[in-house]
């Protein structure tokens, strides 16, 4: 008989929205079975008369079948913008099929803010452990939100409600502090005195931290405060207004990144707003003081712990970038005379626009991974080529005079494998990929992250497992070679524990096939080791690292945290259940430990809510171990 006479029975609901293969076995499928749903065949049939037109019309048949598949699936989509409580509460798996602003659930009662609230909060970076969906990234704060789900995993295996009264709430309800206390006694937008500009950028350039963060050339610079203080008439309104604007966002910066006590005081924070209110005039046309302006201001925002305004900043950099050609040029930074067939000047710009391309690359992937935000540089739109003389493996043979290679913040060699893993890894793409393309990434990833650190010299080489007399930061280096060898090493493990965390997504999780989950337990373990490293290194470093650099620093940490925190839900009764949760309990008097400067209002309030945040986590963690073993006795 001819088989197109029986038509073939069709995929359940469940498992045609996952498209995996269904049995259609009766009166349950294998996969609704296993995960207590209904096995259901309530999704629009196709319709049987285009299937008969098949004989006489092939093309034009085909052609029918397509868009009536389209307009199932669209009509699908926009059921699935709304889906019932016990849909979303069903399986984990279902984020996995969705793109990163849709996927999960929001934490808090997503019925107290107005669609276009939730749209214009939704885009945070997805937490996945061992199969459970636990939450988002707030991009406000850089804080996880357990979602509902979560918050349900973390009862079951604690037995106790998580207290998380300020995190656990929509972002709406937990926002910063407007500019109005700030905005309000502003009367004039008069700069400090020429002398106090002069000093900040005296201190800036005979600083070290010059070569991580080159922010202005000295030499062009000069021109924006000639053009900022210019009394003459000569130069232009508009020119003024930019300069003024350069000028507000560099002491902001340079304000929090002065460690001399005797500088002349200055609020970096009215600098940083009074900046802002000159944006129009200096945002008329793309220019290198447009894009200090903006990067400066990102860089303000992002070492005063406000990341998602940080954010904004960083994309308006990254356009303007485009747009002046820095993504394509490859200039010599590593030399100090310019070229014979060009002035001085034009040498300067176009070294220091290559400079700024590299300080926004790195930003753009360090922001990307730590927000879940899709990055602003592509890669495969820019010219890769590292400057000469930037080596793998320079830590220790750093050079900090005037004809050395910029340090740059982190590895560039690192930024790139950063660059790759969101690709391969945390993009919309990444989340549609099977277990074994997944793992098969991940391998690739790992690779390259051995090769990188193969190529450091064996006195820095970080390690996977260590301890801390694995850890010695180079006495006679001056500040800057010692962050760059501690931050280095926190990119390292933070790096190693993101690539093998991406195991969390596996379907493996929820099917228990034991081959399948013994590469994604050893995988995730990896990912649980490089995060102990993490806080291990912390108690050696935390000395020598200066206050500047807490908001940069302090995520590596939390992430850690949060990583050996889930594995001690997930493995209570594991022999190093026990030290992991002392190692938590150490970590917050460590981070309290790194030489702050003055704080303003926001940042105390931030660091509270990061201190908070630990103290629950340490306490569920505290739980969990006394509840397995309570369940162990019986």
């Amino acid at each position: 008989m001819d088989k197109r006479a029986n038509p073939r029975k069709r995929a359940c609901d469940s498992c045609y929205k996952r498209k995996i293969q269904c049995d259609r076995d009766e009166p349950q499928c294998n996969w609704c079975k296993h995960h207590g749903l209904a096995c259901t065949f309530n999704r629009p049939a196709r319709v049987k008369k285009a299937a008969k037109k098949n004989k006489k019309g092939g093309e034009e048949n085909n052609l029918s079948e397509r868009i009536g598949r389209l307009e199932q699936l669209l009509a699908e989509k926009v059921t699935n913008l709304s889906p019932e409580p016990s849909e979303q509460a069903s399986d984990f798996q279902d984020d996995l099929s969705l793109p990163l602003s849709h996927a999960g659930s929001t934490p808090g009662s997503a019925s107290e803010a107005a669609p276009s609230d939730q749209l214009a909060t939704g885009n945070f970076g997805k937490l996945h452990f061992a199969g459970h969906h636990l939450g988002e990234i707030s991009s406000q704060v850089g804080i996880p939100l357990f979602s509902a789900d979560g918050q349900k995993w973390l009862q079951s295996r604690t037995g106790e409600r998580a207290a998380f009264p300020v995190l656990a709430a929509p972002l709406w309800h937990n926002q910063h502090r407007t500019h109005q206390d700030i905005i309000l006694p502003l009367t004039h937008f008069d700069l400090p005195d020429r002398q106090v500009t002069e000093e900040y950028l005296s201190i800036f350039s005979s600083s070290h931290i010059r070569y991580v963060f080159p922010i202005v050339d000295a030499v062009l610079f000069r021109h924006t405060i000639d053009a900022a203080y210019s009394t003459s008439g000569n130069v232009s309104f508009l020119e003024t207004t930019k300069s003024k604007s350069c000028i507000f966002s560099f002491l902001a910066v340079a304000s929090l990144m002065s460690g001399k006590l005797d500088a002349t005081p200055i609020d970096s924070e009215a600098c940083a707003v009074k900046a802002q209110y000159l944006f129009p005039q200096a945002m008329l046309d793309p220019s290198v003081t447009a894009l200090q302006i903006m990067f400066m201001q990102c860089m303000y925002h992002l070492f005063s712990g406000k990341f998602q305004m940080a954010s904004m900043f960083h994309s308006v950099a990254c356009r303007l970038l485009y747009m002046l050609g820095a993504h394509t040029q490859v200039n010599d930074l590593a030399s100090t005379k310019p070229p014979t067939d060009g002035t001085e000047m034009e040498w300067r710009i176009r070294n220091h626009l290559r400079k700024y391309f590299w300080l926004c690359y790195t930003f753009d992937k360090d922001l990307a991974l730590r927000t879940g935000h899709p990055p602003a540089i592509e890669d495969e739109h820019c010219d890769l080529n590292l400057p000469r003389g930037y080596h793998a493996g320079q830590i220790g043979k750093m050079r900090v005079d005037d004809d050395g290679t910029p340090f740059l913040p982190g590895d560039l060699f690192l930024s790139m494998i950063k660059s790759k893993a969101i690709k391969l890894l945390y993009s919309t793409e990444a989340l549609r990929k099977s277990d074994a393309e997944l793992l098969r990434a991940i391998r690739e990833l790992d690779d390259e992250l051995e090769s990188w650190r193969m190529t450091i010299d064996p006195r820095f080489r970080p390690t996977l497992s260590c301890r801390e007399d694995d850890f010695d930061v180079e006495p006679t280096a001056n500040i800057t070679q010692k962050m760059h060898h501690i931050v280095t090493n926190f990119e390292y493990h933070y790096l190693m524990a993101t690539i093998h965390q991406a195991t969390s997504r596996c379907r493996a999780w929820a099917n228990g096939a034991s081959g399948e989950m013994d590469g994604v337990s050893s995988s995730l373990a990896l990912s649980v080791e490089a995060s102990r490293s993490t806080l291990v290194y912390l108690r050696v470093a935390v000395q020598e690292m200066v206050g500047e650099s807490f908001w940069m620093v302090v995520f590596y940490p939390m992430s850690a945290i949060l990583t050996i925190f889930c594995n001690i839900l997930l493995n209570p009764l594991c022999p190093r259940a026990e030290g992991d949760l002392e190692l938590l309990n150490s970590t917050p008097e460590l981070i309290r430990g790194i030489r702050f400067r003055r704080l303003t209002l926001n940042e105390v309030m931030h660091i509270k809510m990061i201190e908070d945040f630990v103290a629950e986590l340490i306490r569920l963690g505290a739980c969990a171990i006394r509840k397995a073993h309570q369940d162990e006795m019986g």
